[in-house]
């Protein structure tokens, strides 16, 4: 016998298959500023990771330029999760990290990347191409996190996005530069 709550979710899984709509969980973000925290939150977490992924990536390049843009980065990512500490902190919140999928699906490939390479300038490229599709989601994630605290008036918030947004863009031209100029000719 179906209790009415098990009646309610089997039409509510019904409903969303034949529409294509995604329901919501119980916890989903209501207004902007819950989505924003949530991002926060998502990103805070990818950038630990960064903070321990960073140096293996080190430990794998061979080019001075690669080692010397990564551990740049690597002080740089410690910088970016302190100014998020500081942003939970200008909203009145705990600093709290939940599970980013999608830096742990491009932190998963560059492990994999490595492990399909020799060392030297096929998997410094490798490294590279991984660094980048990793920048590239940060960046894609800070334009947005600045975004949203723009609207919401969060200028402490705001500026610290900001800060590290452009740090960002600056590390992916740097990769760009480092490839473009040495590693993807020895590559070849």
């Amino acid at each position: 016998m179906e209790t009415k709550k098990t009646a309610k979710k089997t039409v509510s899984k019904t409903v969303a298959k034949k529409t294509g709509k995604t329901p919501a969980k119980k916890n989903a973000a209501k207004q902007l500023k819950d989505l924003f925290e949530d991002s926060l939150k998502d990103i805070y977490w990818a950038e630990k990771a960064l903070v321990k992924a960073l140096p293996k990536m080190h430990k794998n390049a061979t080019d001075k330029k690669l080692k010397a843009g990564i551990e740049l980065h690597f002080n740089e990512t410690k910088v970016h999760v302190k100014r998020l500490e500081e942003c939970f902190k200008a909203l009145g919140k705990k600093a709290q990290a939940k599970k980013c999928d999608a830096m742990q699906g491009l932190l998963d490939e560059g492990k994999s990347i490595m492990e399909e390479t020799e060392a030297g300038a096929v998997r410094d490229a490798g490294i590279i191409a991984a660094a980048q599709k990793v920048e590239h989601y940060e960046i894609a994630t800070y334009g947005t996190l600045a975004a949203y605290a723009k609207v919401l008036k969060e200028k402490d918030c705001l500026k610290n996005l900001l800060a590290t947004l452009a740090e960002e863009k600056k590390c992916d031209e740097l990769l760009t530069k480092v490839a473009d100029t040495a590693i993807n000719s020895k590559a070849k």
